[in-house]
């Protein structure tokens, strides 16, 4: 994980108790991320500070125009510019119908109907026979809320991290929930990690779109202290991914494919 600072110190009016005072509090950082694609600029992210390549190969492997290590020829990053540009070791014919457009750290890409539904039919159910127990879940979320250092800080971060039978193995904090898990996926995909035990955690709602990260990633298994929609657990069915939420002070929901939980 980046130790890039991802939030400065600011001066403000603090008011309470009917009286206000000058203070200084923590700000979150975003920055702009411009990605180009075999020489062509394809998209720009706005995000938080730091993990600039994870993020864009998360991006790419999210947006299906790369599948495995070997299709990355080279990365090159200019992290104080916010420049990456990275080259493919195949033609990706997807560039050509991927429109140039600003992407915020909360709503990615302004889809319409098609465009979901073209993303969600050309995804294959993961195969997958992980079991976690209950308990150990409890235990994967308490350690995502213990190192949220900085949301602590701040309250203005997202976080991500991937976790298997020994426990999480990294974290991300951006200010887009998207951003986050890109970064996750992102760094897996790089060091050619095995997905087929792992747990994607999440602080925020599980959205049909973060679900669909999860599946090209190739991730049966989604935890979050906040709440899936209705069409994430819909695709979650379909797509057998086991969605758990609201895991929170001992307590949680199964929303899907029970079947991986131990009780």
């Amino acid at each position: 994980m980046t130790r890039v600072k991802i939030y400065k110190q600011r001066e403000v009016i603090t008011y309470g108790a009917g009286r206000h005072a000058l203070s200084e509090v923590p700000v979150v950082l975003e920055k702009p991320l411009t990605l180009f694609l075999n020489h062509q600029e394809l998209t720009t992210m706005i995000c938080s500070p730091g993990a600039y390549e994870e993020l864009s190969v998360g991006f790419l492997l999210s947006e299906g125009i790369v599948q495995e290590r070997s299709d990355i020829r080279s990365i090159s990053c200019r992290e104080e510019e916010g420049l990456v540009w990275i080259e493919t070791s195949k033609p990706t014919p997807q560039i050509n119908n991927f429109l140039r457009r600003q992407l915020t750290g909360c709503c990615r890409k302004g889809r319409t109907g098609l465009y979901f539904i073209n993303d969600s039919r050309q995804l294959e159910a993961v195969q997958s026979d992980v079991v976690f127990g209950a308990e150990q879940l409890l235990v994967f979320i308490n350690k995502l809320e213990n190192k949220s250092d900085n949301y602590k800080r701040t309250h203005g971060l997202h976080e991500a991290a991937l976790a298997d039978h020994s426990g999480l193995l990294y974290m991300y904090e951006d200010i887009g929930r998207h951003n986050a898990v890109d970064k996750v996926f992102g760094k897996a995909f790089l060091e050619e990690i095995n997905m087929d035990d792992k747990c994607l955690l999440l602080s925020g709602r599980i959205a049909s779109e973060i679900l669909i990260k999860a599946v090209r990633s190739k991730v049966s298994f989604i935890l979050s202290r906040s709440v899936p929609t209705e069409l994430a657990i819909e695709l979650a069915e379909e797509l057998k991914i086991t969605l758990v939420g609201f895991a929170r002070e001992g307590r949680f929901n199964i929303y899907s494919h029970p079947e991986r939980v131990m009780m």
